[in-house]
């Protein structure tokens, strides 16, 4: 009988991992902050800044929590070595994409901070892209079971 192993996983691999669950837990974090924020801290907010945490329907703040917990999730996938990383990546990616989308299209987000606000929104979707091609690279390698 034989027995076929699994390809053992190189150190950048388990280095993307931690990154990406350092990553997603400051996401999540950030999530938490935002939804849980008392109202001494948006009345204490800059004036642009209030305007737009006031003009965040609840739904947004939704796929803000669905794109951060796929991720987590999905960078725990990464450290059991499992594919369900790689859809999970992907539902945060289509969650913070729509939710980038809504951003702009619901609140005054673009009014207050103008194109100087789009260095973070390209910043996440690059991560979110590259988690994705990461484990679906893991994946067809057969690093991911």
């Amino acid at each position: 009988m034989t027995t076929v192993s699994a390809p053992t996983p190189s150190k950048r691999f388990w280095i993307v991992a931690v990154l990406a669950l350092v990553w997603n837990l400051i996401g999540l974090a950030m999530f938490v902050m935002q939804v849980t924020m008392p109202p001494e801290t948006v009345a204490a907010m800059a004036p642009g800044q209030r305007e737009v945490y006031e003009a965040t329907p609840g739904w947004l703040d939704a796929l803000f929590g669905v794109a951060v917990i796929a991720g987590v999730l999905g960078a725990i996938g990464l450290f059991l070595r499992r594919r369900w990383a790689s859809p999970l990546f992907v539902v945060s990616l289509v969650a913070l994409v729509a939710q980038l989308l809504a951003a702009y299209l619901v609140t005054p987000v673009w009014a207050t901070s103008g194109a100087a606000g789009l260095v973070l929104p390209v910043v996440l979707l690059v991560i979110a892209v590259a988690l994705v091609l990461h484990a679906r690279r893991s994946a067809a390698c057969g690093l991911l079971r």
